[in-house]
């Protein structure tokens, strides 16, 4: 699901419209858009049954280091 209103924004996702769009549909959920730091996977990775992170300009851009995101996933 990509919340196209934040994609590439880096203002960080919707965690509420994210965690009912997973409640709501029975199929595998993938959350993006405005994911721009690790808070924000964090703060993701807090909905139940949320299948995964995308994140893209916070990559190029530099603002969200790739190691410390997957390190971040291990430690879940």
């Amino acid at each position: 699901y990509t919340d196209i209103s934040r994609d590439g924004m880096m203002t960080g996702p919707n965690i509420e419209a994210m965690a009912k769009m997973v409640k709501n549909v029975k199929i595998p959920v993938i959350a993006s858009g405005g994911v721009s730091k690790l808070e924000d996977i964090k703060n993701l990775m807090q909905i139940k049954d949320l299948w995964g992170v995308i994140t893209g300009k916070a990559l190029y851009s530099g603002a969200l280091d790739l190691k410390s995101a997957i390190e971040l996933t291990r430690e879940a």
